[in-house]
């Protein structure tokens, strides 16, 4: 098709969103932020031991220059010019933990997931040497509680198990970074030059970084004992990192990144202070933005570093509450019990049944997170009886979603001291009808979601069209786009909504105290586990053995 027959949306921006569950590519137009086309692929999550979580970093480049050629295929014949792409946003879930080898751009092992708990082990032992076994030591300098969430407890893991590793480390060939550390530098030329480097958002989740010099901790690093030789360079989340090297969009600078909560945040527009969003994807993510002064929380809530656009521009700081799981329940009913094919079928269960029926659904598969920290849970259902079915199951899955975010809006309210009056949300289960009644409901407030859900992709790809040689996206108030939305109000009172989370409440507590590091590693229980008792069991049997023998010779 001749250039002059293609359509002219004026500059557009592309936005790669690499979640824990799928890869996307978004195209947007930076005039009108409209979402012109996109393609997603789901990416395989690998579960080698019970608690451990991977994929693949290949996996993941490979899905990303996937999504760039699927959409620019898909925009071509919509016949708009992909030339027009002036710019590339990368938004990913933070975290999680990649070392690859810079010689040859090969991963030196998968990398450990965000919701991974291998590291158990390695966060007691760590905890041994802070006065107190205190969890929250380093929290004025990172935000953060020690934890198996956070990057540090991961590579430290990495360096102490995988010796292809250390060995790369000792010959100067490693380099750690999270997601979008691996995607920048694979994606604007890898061995060949690539850049390797990290934004503030991604950085402040590492456990390595202080949020207040916006640097690598070199005491942090000692105490983790990290070479900070093979950590990236930190950036502002709004300007060139470089350009790309490969595929349909070559030469288009890369000049936008934030981890996905503060895209979304971005997205969300919300840029004053005390404005909150709550996104719905694997996990559950609260996050309140409190201005360029950094609040801690007293009440369970992470301390994090929401955005920085641009280099000489301020850095904004956010209260988060982080809830491990909430989508991933609804993939765990389809890809673990089988009792729905489709994601969307979980949302027509839970509307049949129109209730729990008293089941609750504490879904701790890594623990819980916000407000509790607790390591030792693990997911239970309770109150089941004869007549529960799979629809009462599929409900109380999505209530879990709920109570779980009513739990960590609570510590925000208490820290903020002023309540939310509606929740802002965003995330692939908000198109689940039944589950933002619900929180609604659970709420008591009303909840409030885009027309256009995609605000995490957005959030980055304005990061990126606003960046300083870009400038093709204003991010002044007045010239934000205004968002229709769909509005949720509360539809039950405010007594069955209490009493139903009190009930889940309850629920909670049962479920924590089920793991110790201390357990068989095999889950060997054998009564021979325990050598007096082997011996004495032993003994008896010799003596049983002899005594037949004995009186057999008697007769």
């Amino acid at each position: 098709m001749a250039a002059s027959d293609r359509m002219v949306l004026g500059p557009l921006v592309g936005s790669i969103d690499q979640g824990t569950s799928s890869t996307r590519f978004l195209v947007f137009n930076a005039k009108t932020a409209e979402l012109l086309s996109h393609h997603q692929v789901e990416i395989q999550q690998k579960f080698p031991k019970e608690g451990w979580v991977e994929q693949d970093p290949k996996e993941i480049l490979k899905s990303v220059h996937e999504c760039v050629e699927r959409t620019c295929e898909k925009l071509q014949q919509l016949n708009i010019d992909i030339t027009n792409i002036k710019a590339i946003g990368v938004s990913n879930q933070r975290e999680t933990t990649v070392v690859w080898d810079k010689t040859t751009g090969e991963p030196l092992y998968n990398a450990i997931v965000w919701l991974d708990l291998r590291t158990q082990s390695t966060v007691e032992r760590l905890l041994k040497r802070i006065p107190g076994k205190n969890k929250s030591f380093f929290k004025f300098r990172t935000g953060l509680p020690l934890s198996t969430y956070f990057s540090a407890v991961k590579l430290r893991w990495l360096l102490d198990n995988v010796e292809e590793i250390r060995q790369a480390v000792d010959d100067g060939r490693a380099m750690f970074g999270t997601i979008d550390s691996w995607l920048i530098w694979s994606l604007t030329g890898g061995k060949n030059g690539g850049v390797h480097c990290t934004d503030v958002t991604n950085a402040s989740r590492t456990m390595l970084f202080n949020i207040h010099s916006l640097d690598w901790d070199p005491e942090l690093c000692q105490f983790f004992d990290i070479p900070m030789e093979i950590l990236p360079k930190v950036r502002s989340s709004s300007e060139i990192y470089g350009l790309m090297k490969s595929g349909a969009l070559t030469g288009v600078p890369i000049s936008g990144c934030l981890g996905d909560q503060s895209a979304a945040l971005v997205g969300q527009m919300c840029f004053q202070d005390g404005q909150a969003k709550n996104t719905y994807g694997t996990g559950c993510f609260l996050l309140c933005n409190t201005g360029q002064k950094s609040v801690f929380s007293e009440h369970g809530l992470l301390t994090t570093i929401a955005y920085k656009l641009g280099r000489d521009k301020p850095v904004c700081y956010a209260l988060e509450g982080s809830v491990a799981i909430a989508g991933a329940v609804v993939r765990w009913l389809r890809d673990n019990l089988g009792i729905v094919k489709t994601s969307q079928e979980v949302e027509k269960l839970a509307a049949e049944a129109g209730t729990s029926y008293g089941c609750y659904f504490v879904p701790a598969f890594s623990g819980l997170y916000a407000p509790y920290w607790e390591p030792s849970a693990r997911g239970i259902i309770c109150g089941l009886t004869q007549f529960t079915n799979k629809n009462h199951i599929a409900f109380a899955a999505l209530e879990a979603v709920c109570f779980q975010t009513r739990e960590i809006l609570d510590a925000m309210n208490k820290d903020c001291g002023i309540p939310l009056s509606q929740l802002q949300v965003d995330g692939g289960m908000t198109n689940n009808k039944v589950l933002m009644q619900l929180q609604s409901d659970i709420l008591c407030i009303p909840v409030v979601k885009p027309s256009m859900p995609e605000t995490t992709a957005l959030g980055a790809a304005m990061a990126a069209g606003a960046a300083e040689g870009v400038g093709i996206w204003s991010l002044n108030p007045g010239d934000l786009t205004a968002v229709t939305c769909e509005r949720f109000e509360p539809q039950i009172n405010p007594e069955e909504s209490e009493y139903r989370y009190a009930r889940w409440k309850k629920a909670v507590m049962k479920s924590m105290g089920w793991e110790t590091s201390e357990a068989p590693s095999n889950g060997d229980t054998s009564i021979f586990c325990s050598l007096p008792l082997g011996f004495f069991i032993m003994s008896s049997m010799i003596m049983l053995i002899g005594a037949k023998y004995i009186s057999g010779t008697d007769k």
